[in-house]
C-alpha cells in the first residue's frame, strides 16, 4: 500500500514577483473538515497532479498579475495551494495569507441554495410554495420558491431596476428589505412569465434570503453562521454587515486602482459572503458528507432546470452545471462583484475541486480555473461548447452547428453546355440508376469537427468561425452589475 501523502507545499508569493520563502505545511486533519471518504491515491499519483498544477497555474495566474489565493484539492489530499499579493495592491503591505478572505460574490449563491433546501428538507418550506404566502403583498403573480431558486421566476433584477432615481435615492444603501418594498411599490415590469425559461436575476436570492428569516425568525448572516460556518468550522467565513466594514478587504481594478463600493453592497443571499480558500474546501468536503445534507436533496440540486433550448450549460438550485455530451459535468459557480472575480468548481466523478479567489479583476481566473478540469479528466478539450462565464447575464444558448461543406458539381462552359443539352435532346430516355455526387472528402474526414485542447490546438478540419459571445460586460470597463 502506498503512504498517503500528507506534506504538500505551500507557496506565497508577492505582487513584485519576488517570491516569499517557500513553507512546508502538513494539512491537519482538525482544520481541515476531509470528506467522508477519503481516497487512497498513489504517491507517484500526487506527485504528478502536484508537479502538473505547479506548472499550469504560474503559467496561467502567478505570472500574469494574479493578486489572491488558489486551493485545488482531490480525495481529501491538498494537491496545490498558492497566495499571492496584497489586500492592499496599491499600498503593499498587508500581504495575503490562508485567513485573508474573499468577496464571494455569487459564489455565495449556493450557500443560499443549500440552506433553503435544508429547510426543505426538514418540512419547514415547500419547493411549489407562491411567494405570497410569505410575503402576501408581492405583486408578481405564480411566482415560487423553487422558481427563485433556480432563476425561472421572470422577475426584474433590482441591480438595474434600483438605478431608477425617481424612485430610489441613489445615496441611500440599498438592504434586503428594502428590494421586497421597491417590488411591492414600484412593480418593475417582469423579464418573463414565471416559469417559461431560464434568466438569472440576482433578485431571485434576495428574496430567499428573506424567506430563511421569515421562516427561522433568525437574521440571515447569524443563520449561516449557525447552520454552516461554525458547524464545518469555517472560522474565516461569514455574510458581510455594514459592522464588518473595518476587517473586510475592497477590490481593485486590473490598474490597480480601488473600486469604490456603492449602494448595493449590503444585500446578501445573491451575495456578500467572504471566505478563504480553505474554508470554502471544508464546504466541498462537507458536501460529501450526507450527514450535513442527505444526498437525494442534494442529487435534486444538481438536477438540470431549464431546457427551452439545449446547451451543455444549465442551472439547478443554486448551482450552475456543466454538463458534456460525453458524459462529464461540472459542478460550479463563478462569480464578479467589482473586482472580486471567484471560481469554485466541484468535479464530482474526481472528488476534485478547483478553488480561485482575487480581488484584482481578472478575467484570467474564470479561464485558468476551467482549463484546470483536463488536469483530472476530460472535460474542456472534448467540447466545442460555447463559453459561459459568471460575469454576464446569461441565459442557455443552443450548440454551434459547423454545416460539412461538399464538393459542388463544377458548372460546364458554355460550349459544352449547349453539346451537352443538344444529346439529352435526342438521347432515348431507359431506367437507370442516378449516380451520387461523390465530395472530395472521405466520410471520416466529412464529419470531423474541430477539438480544442489545452494548451495546444490542434485543427483536424476547417470550420466557419464562431461569433463573439462575450457579453458586454466583460467588454465595457468592468461593469459593476456582473454579481453573477
Amino acid at each position: 500500500m502506498y503512504p498517503i501523502l500528507l506534506t504538500v507545499p505551500l507557496f506565497f508569493f508577492a505582487c513584485n514577483n519576488q517570491s516569499q520563502k517557500q513553507d512546508n505545511h502538513i494539512p491537519d486533519s482538525k482544520s481541515v473538515q476531509q470528506p467522508a471518504e477519503k481516497e487512497n491515491i498513489p504517491l507517484a499519483q500526487l506527485q504528478s497532479y502536484q508537479q502538473r498544477l505547479t506548472g499550469y497555474f504560474d503559467t496561467m495566474l502567478l505570472r500574469r498579475n494574479f493578486n489572491g489565493s488558489i486551493l485545488v484539492a482531490k480525495g481529501g489530499h491538498i494537491l496545490y495551494e498558492a497566495y499571492q499579493g496584497y489586500a492592499n495592491p496599491s499600498k503593499k503591505t498587508d500581504t495575503i495569507t490562508l485567513h485573508t478572505s474573499f468577496h464571494l460574490a455569487s459564489t455565495s449563491k449556493p450557500f443560499t441554495g443549500v440552506a433553503v433546501m435544508k429547510l426543505v428538507e426538514q418540512g419547514k418550506i415547500s419547493l411549489h410554495d407562491n411567494l405570497k404566502k410569505y410575503f402576501p403583498a408581492f405583486p408578481y403573480e405564480g411566482v415560487t420558491v423553487e422558481q427563485l431558486l433556480s432563476h425561472r421566476s421572470g422577475l426584474p433584477n433590482y441591480l438595474f431596476a434600483m438605478d431608477n432615481k425617481d424612485q430610489w435615492d441613489q445615496k441611500r444603501m440599498v438592504f434586503n428589505k428594502d428590494v421586497l418594498d421597491f417590488l411591492i411599490q414600484f412593480q418593475p415590469p417582469i423579464s418573463y412569465a414565471p416559469g417559461t425559461r431560464f434568466h438569472y436575476c440576482n433578485t431571485n436570492y434576495v428574496l430567499l434570503a428573506l424567506i430563511i428569516e421569515k421562516v427561522t425568525g433568525i437574521p440571515f448572516p447569524q443563520y449561516l453562521k449557525q447552520t454552516i460556518f461554525d458547524p464545518l468550522g469555517m472560522e474565516d467565513t461569514y455574510v458581510y454587515t455594514p459592522a464588518d466594514s473595518a476587517q473586510s478587504i475592497m477590490s481593485y481594478k486590473p490598474s490597480g486602482a480601488l473600486w469604490a463600493n456603492d449602494k448595493y453592497e449590503y444585500t446578501y443571499g445573491d451575495k456578500n459572503v467572504y471566505s478563504t480558500p480553505r474554508d470554502m474546501y471544508r464546504w466541498d468536503s462537507a458536501l460529501y458528507r450526507h450527514d450535513f445534507i442527505s444526498k437525494a436533496i442534494l442529487d435534486s440540486s444538481h438536477m438540470p432546470r431549464s431546457h427551452e433550448k439545449f446547451s451543455v450549460h444549465n442551472y439547478g438550485y443554486g448551482w450552475r452545471m456543466l454538463n458534456l455530451p460525453h458524459g462529464k459535468n461540472v459542478i460550479y459557480h463563478n462569480g464578479k462583484w467589482h473586482g472580486f472575480t471567484p471560481a469554485f468548481a466541484r468535479l464530482i466523478d474526481e472528488k476534485a475541486v478547483i478553488i480561485i479567489l482575487g480581488n484584482k479583476y481578472s478575467k484570467n481566473i474564470y479561464d485558468a480555473a476551467k482549463h484546470a478540469y483536463d488536469i483530472f479528466g476530460k472535460y474542456m478539450q472534448t467540447t466545442n461548447s460555447p463559453e459561459e462565464e459568471d460575469s454576464q447575464l446569461t441565459t442557455p444558448m443552443p450548440p454551434v452547428v459547423r454545416p460539412v461543406k461538399t464538393q459542388a458539381t463544377p458548372k460546364l462552359p458554355n460550349a459544352n453546355r449547349q453539346l451537352e443539352k443538344r444529346k439529352s435532346a435526342t438521347a432515348v430516355k431507359t431506367p437507370h440508376t442516378r449516380r451520387p455526387v461523390t465530395s472530395t472528402k472521405t466520410e471520416k474526414e466529412a464529419n470531423t469537427i474541430t477539438v480544442t485542447k489545452h494548451p495546444a490546438t490542434v485543427t483536424k478540419a476547417k470550420a466557419p468561425a464562431k461569433a463573439a459571445s462575450k457579453p458586454p460586460a466583460s467588454k465595457t470597463s468592468y461593469k459593476k452589475k456582473g454579481s453573477q
